[in-house]
């Protein structure tokens, strides 16, 4: 059963979690309006693996920029400091995939059902350091050249 969430102004569909999969992942599809961004971070504990589904995702990581359009997959290995963003006037459509199953648990338990509601911030960040996620920047903060 797919739940959705709004977690910082883009919205997550869960579509299989560590309930569904035997925690070896977690599938996740995201909607993300024109000119959003998620902050530089790293994943100490999981693979994230993007497939674009609709529109144009670019991805930064270390001196590696990369524009994803539909039809499009990137994987960002374990350890790999990052950041997402749709810069285009379009919003973008993706699937992702965390292994083994981690970022579905912030979602679940960050995430908001109203559009508009600020996310708990020290949950966020509580959540965040269980699952080995690391926020390294605010979202104008790029990967280091």
């Amino acid at each position: 059963m797919t739940q959705s969430f709004w977690l910082f102004g883009s919205r997550l569909n869960i579509i299989a979690d560590r309930t569904t999969t035997e925690g070896k992942y977690d599938l996740i599809e995201g909607y993300f309006p024109p000119g959003s961004q998620t902050p530089l971070h790293r994943h100490t504990r999981y693979s994230e693996q993007l497939y674009v589904l609709e529109g144009e995702f670019t991805v930064w990581t270390g001196e590696n920029k990369a524009v994803l359009k539909a039809g499009e997959t990137f994987l960002i290995p374990p350890g790999t400091a990052h950041a997402i963003g749709v810069l285009s006037d379009k919003p973008a459509r993706g699937l992702m995939v965390a292994s083994p199953s981690a970022f579905a648990r912030l979602i679940a338990e960050v995430g908001t059902q109203n559009e508009n509601e600020i996310p708990d911030m020290e949950l966020a960040q509580r959540i965040s350091a269980e699952i080995g996620d690391e926020i390294l920047g605010s979202p104008d903060n790029l990967p280091s050249k």
